[in-house]
């Protein structure tokens, strides 16, 4: 798919609201913003900073800001990073990012900066990009819905938040494996339905998580279709080679795995199994899923 021109904010930014999360990447998110802010002050573009206290917190600060007309700029993780959406995008606001946490998944897909210099220009410049949103349990998500063996283990991962990302997305979901046996999921969209055994269901909108995992390859943030991965209840030692597989998409081509896309999804099954959503937890099942096009104004290189 080509992707669409980007184009000046409009209108142009005359200030940011930098809402910044004091705990994620292990509490490095106001390091990693301060040279970003300090250029920006330099440059004469005007800076609010407020630290969030929750997920409400977030949202709340967000709305406020685009209310005012500021750009909202997401300094933290993939969970902030939603929850700034939640409250941005109902109003018509704009966003960036400032990839602060353990994963940062999202801006991976945005193909971010890392560098503070050109994170300021990125911010500042407002060049932006309409990009699709999912909506489900009352909540915007960003990336990805999910339920099964990668949200139990995202359960570990988050109880488990002094450990290095790259340690603990590796081994909460071997860990997790041992105890594992596949729920019977129904799966219902307009088009198509499944009733099987499976380790894992993903919808996906930018179809990146767990630290690098190009989980659903096909997905595309600008396609206006969910992208649904589901994974057969295959032997459980192959779930290991999945993982591995996963870091480049590969994954999709095993016994097991299949992706098809839809508009609206409702995810159930014979036992209870937490849902996830970009890294924290969502909701308990059943749930629907549905994709907003072009829903969110985003800053982009």
């Amino acid at each position: 798919m080509t992707e669409p021109t980007t184009q000046p904010a409009t209108p142009p930014a005359t200030g940011c609201t930098a809402l910044i999360n004091p705990i994620s990447g292990g509490g490095r998110a106001l390091k990693v913003w301060r040279p970003i802010a300090d250029a920006l002050a330099a440059s004469g573009f005007p800076v609010t900073e407020e630290l969030t206290r929750s997920q409400h917190h977030a949202a709340a600060a967000a709305e406020a800001a685009a209310l005012r007309g500021d750009l909202v700029v997401a300094v933290g993780g993939d969970g902030l990073v939603r929850d700034v959406a939640g409250g941005v995008f109902p109003h018509g606001g704009r966003m960036a990012i400032v990839p602060a946490g353990r994963g940062n998944d999202f801006a991976r897909k945005l193909e971010l900066p890392a560098d503070a210099g050109a994170l300021a220009s990125m911010i500042a410049a407002g060049s932006t990009r309409r990009i699709d949103v999912i909506e489900a349990a009352g909540q915007i998500v960003l990336g990805n819905v999910y339920v099964g063996l990668d949200s139990v283990a995202t359960e570990a991962i988050n109880n488990n938040r002094w450990l290095p990302g790259a340690v603990v997305y590796r081994v909460a979901p071997v860990g997790t494996i041992l105890r594992w046996h596949a729920p019977t999921f129904t799966l219902t969209t307009p088009d198509w339905t499944a009733t099987a055994a499976m380790h894992q269901v993903v919808v996906g909108n930018s179809g990146r998580y767990g630290y690098g995992l190009d989980i659903v390859p096909s997905a595309r943030l600008d396609s206006g279709l969910l992208h649904v991965l589901t994974i057969g209840d295959v032997p459980r030692r192959h779930i290991v080679s999945f993982i591995n597989k996963a870091k480049t998409g590969r994954h999709t081509e095993e016994d097991g795995v299949e992706v098809r896309t839809t508009t609206q999804i409702t995810l159930d099954a014979d036992r209870q199994v937490p849902v996830h959503a970009d890294g924290d937890y969502l909701c308990e099942l059943p749930v629907t899923v549905t994709i907003r096009p072009s829903a969110l104004e985003l800053v982009i290189p």
